[in-house]
């Protein structure tokens, strides 16, 4: 790796969400931020530059995008610097959007707010804690699904809902409030109905839609039967039974 090599790596990493240098090795640069717990390598192997990754949910939610070709699970191939950047600013995205990092900055921004409130609002402080955590969740939800509809790829952040399948007021805790994983972001029209469980998601991620809806609505709606989720990862099973379960008993 040449010194020019070298710049234009550290130079992506700054620009796409991991701003810090740890280690500079003769054929690798380890970069990591303050923004997220991830580090990443990439290392020179001929001509092809190669981000690797730790082990685990990242690595298989990155795996996913077809954009990015895995060489063994962890290591992903980039022919070029603008591949890179696209490679590093996918893993930031994902990085702050995954269990748990949404939870930690939702606690952060959450004290921060507080801290010019009335120390004895209980109501204001369950105020503040639902409209950081809705944003917060819907933040991690753009990140998650690159700011496109989970089931029709539309990429129209005006019209993006993120939508719980276990709702924010049934969770048992902010960790389940904020998990990426109980919820998709869907456009308006599903988002309203998934809402209110008249459609909902089997584990392989086709549409169940309530008979309640008639033909013409759902034609006038835009929905019909072959419509499924792009992609549907292992945790989201747990939470899309219980919206299953309740789409069914209504």
């Amino acid at each position: 790796m040449n010194s020019l090599q070298r710049v234009l790596i550290e130079k992506a990493g700054r620009e796409h969400g991991f701003e810090n240098v740890l280690i500079a090795e003769v054929n690798a640069v380890s970069l990591g931020s303050a923004r997220h717990p991830v580090k990443v390598s990439i290392r020179l192997d001929g001509d092809v530059l190669y981000l690797i990754l730790p082990e685990g949910l990242l690595s298989d939610e990155l795996g996913r995008d077809h954009i990015f070709k895995t060489a063994n699970g962890m290591c992903f191939p980039a022919a070029d610097i603008a591949q890179l950047a696209q490679l590093l600013l996918r893993t930031a995205a994902l990085a702050q959007s995954l269990p748990n990092q949404a939870a930690v900055d939702f606690e952060t921004q959450v004290q921060d707010a507080l801290l010019n409130l009335p120390k004895n609002g209980t109501e204001i402080e369950r105020m503040v804690r639902q409209r950081i955590g809705q944003n917060t969740f819907r933040n991690a939800m753009l990140e998650y699904w690159g700011s496109a509809c989970a089931v029709t790829g539309i990429n129209v952040p005006q019209v993006l809902r993120a939508s719980h399948a276990k709702p924010w007021a049934e969770c048992d805790d902010d960790i389940e409030r904020l998990d990426v994983f109980n919820g998709f972001l869907l456009n308006a029209n599903l988002d309203a109905l998934f809402d209110r469980f008249l459609i909902s998601f089997s584990c392989d991620g086709r549409i169940l839609i309530s008979t309640k809806l008639t033909k013409l609505q759902l034609e006038l709606l835009g929905i019909n039967e072959s419509l499924k989720l792009r992609w549907i990862a292992k945790q989201h099973i747990s939470y899309l039974k219980f919206h299953h379960d309740r789409f069914l008993s209504l």
